[in-house]
């Protein structure tokens, strides 16, 4: 059975954080059956969500940077010595750790270029979102839905399924009622959508 299946920015987010080792392990393994679809406006999201999160890991970097500087003038504390060692140790890990989400976002991005189908930011997508209605306060993940409904509606006999972590916008009562009238499924974890998949081919 051939499905659908929709993401969003938080797909490649969570596998970019190491929060999703399934989604990271379905993009590497994408069954046959499953077309991959996300939005343009996903890649400039994330993008743009990379770049604010450098900036607030290079705060905390110069922040610990001062500590240590002012830890190590003082000469007479061994507690201060200690604060020294611990906090260039941190340092290390940190550095570490921010590397690893860069190679991670980095490999995902390019594999969801590769893998996925890109729907288009259209004039017909960009009218519907200028309309009152859903997802006032959330301009992004109302122009990530209209992408979504748009391409829905060219596929009404094909199975779908929108996979997001974001249930809070998305998982809304008045968003998944709009899903379901384009026949979409929403699943907010990765695990259970692979559990419905599952169930879909015994």
């Amino acid at each position: 059975m051939r499905v659908l299946l929709y993401i969003e920015t938080n797909f490649l987010m969570g596998i970019a954080k190491g929060q999703d080792e399934l989604a990271e392990d379905l993009l590497s393994n994408l069954p046959t059956n499953i077309d991959l679809l996300i939005p343009n406006i996903c890649f400039v999201e994330a993008l743009t969500t990379l770049e604010q999160e450098n900036k607030f890991d290079d705060r905390f970097i110069h922040s610990l940077n001062i500590q240590v500087n002012e830890a190590e003038r003082n000469k007479n504390s061994g507690n201060a010595k200690l604060v020294v060692s611990h906090l260039k140790q941190a340092k290390i890990s940190f550095l570490k750790k921010q590397n690893d989400t860069r190679l991670r976002f980095h490999r995902t991005f390019n594999l969801l270029i590769e893998r996925a189908e890109i729907i288009e930011f259209n004039t017909e997508i960009l009218l519907e979102c200028s309309k009152e209605g859903i997802l006032e306060n959330h301009i992004l993940d109302k122009i990530i839905l209209n992408c979504i409904i748009y391409h829905a509606k060219l596929h009404p006999h094909t199975p779908k399924v929108f996979l997001s972590s974001n249930s809070k916008e998305f998982g809304s009562s008045d968003v998944s009622a709009i899903l379901r009238d384009v026949g979409i499924l929403y699943f907010s974890k990765t695990q259970n959508f692979l559990g419905w998949l599952q169930s879909q081919n015994p």
